[in-house]
């Protein structure tokens, strides 16, 4: 590793950009910890499978995952974003609502094409069906654990003392304290372990292909598994920003706050969307940084460091979507509601 990194250094100027010879200019840096990190954004994303990554560009959508026998399956989806099809769709803010059911849809998707590579000849494939009332109830367990609940639980303890802004900071962080709690206690089981090792692949991979460097598990492994455009970093922002939006309203009639907090989850849902977009593509500022370390220093949490073999898996399902299309190529429309690495 220590050669790596000297020859790392050597290929870098001062600007952080150099040519590789193919080509295609490089663009990376030392992060602290002494890994490297790309200083450009692209519109590339992902999300860590079972066993697995899906990597998403503009058009398409890919999983691959290693099987039992250790062989690499991968399957490439066609993908049309809503947002090309309806202006309003466009709007700041609206734009980001609608990437993010999107980018769930294909989660969801990707999911179950992950789950169902893993069973056996003679096990039943999981169904439609199934998925959908999985993913309900953890929609629904998700706004009751981390946006009713703080906000019973403030209601109970507070009563009618202290002022309204008291009351809303209370409870966000309450909030905020809750869904730390909660990475902690997952992070801690042994079963989503090499999810969040494939979490770290995917964000590594993302930053080789943003760097320029070629795509190789080498290659990916010099990289931070950090990513400023992580959903673990977004839900986090998710949560600051509800500060400011729900902050006007004080604390109205139970009748009024209850629902007020589940209506405000598309706006605030829509404004962190806009923020961590922004975040991405000026992650070399002081100002972008000194935002992006809480969530940077959250995802120790929710990813980990993965070997060779879970990088060339990460690799071979971005390989999969490069071989489609050219997302550096894309138009500044289509990038538009370009969905965050999860």
């Amino acid at each position: 590793m220590a050669s790596d990194s000297a020859t790392a250094q050597e290929s870098v100027s001062p600007n952080g950009a150099a040519a590789n010879g193919s080509g295609v200019e490089e663009a990376h840096v030392h992060h602290g910890s002494g890994d490297l990190v790309a200083t450009r954004d692209a519109p590339v994303g992902g999300q860590a499978v079972i066993e697995g990554v899906m990597m998403r560009g503009i058009h398409h959508w890919a999983v691959a995952v290693r099987t039992e026998d250790g062989e690499i399956v991968t399957e490439v989806h066609d993908f049309e974003s809503a947002v090309k099809k309806n202006r309003f769709y466009k709007l700041p803010v609206v734009r980001g609502v609608v990437a993010l059911v999107e980018s769930m849809g294909i989660g969801i998707k990707a999911l179950g094409i992950a789950a169902n590579k893993q069973l056996g000849e003679e096990e039943e494939e999981i169904g439609g069906a199934t998925w959908a009332l999985t993913v309900a109830a953890s929609l629904i367990f998700s706004v009751a654990f981390f946006f009713l609940l703080p906000l019973g639980v403030i209601s109970l303890v507070q009563g009618d003392n202290g002022s309204d802004i008291q009351f809303v900071l209370f409870e966000k962080v309450l909030r905020i304290v809750v869904f730390i709690a909660y990475l902690w206690v997952i992070s801690l089981l042994p079963d989503l372990r090499r999810v969040f090792e494939y979490h770290g692949a995917e964000h590594k991979t993302i930053f080789n292909y943003e760097s320029g460097l070629p795509l190789t598990p080498e290659n990916a492994q010099r990289f931070t598994r950090f990513h400023p455009r992580c959903g673990t970093s977004f839900l986090l922002l998710v949560f600051i920003v509800s500060i400011f939006v729900l902050l006007p309203l004080g604390r109205p009639e139970w009748y009024i706050l209850f629902p007020s907090r589940v209506l405000a989850v598309p706006i605030v849902a829509g404004l962190a969307f806009e923020l961590i977009k922004l975040i991405g593509k000026h992650r070399t500022k002081a100002w972008a940084r000194a935002i992006m370390w809480p969530g940077l220093q959250l995802q120790r949490l929710t990813t980990r460091e993965p070997d060779l073999e879970q990088l060339a898996v990460a690799i071979a399902s971005l390989e999969a979507v490069l071989e489609k299309e050219d997302p550096r190529e894309a138009l500044k429309d289509d990038e538009i509601g370009m969905e965050i690495v999860a």
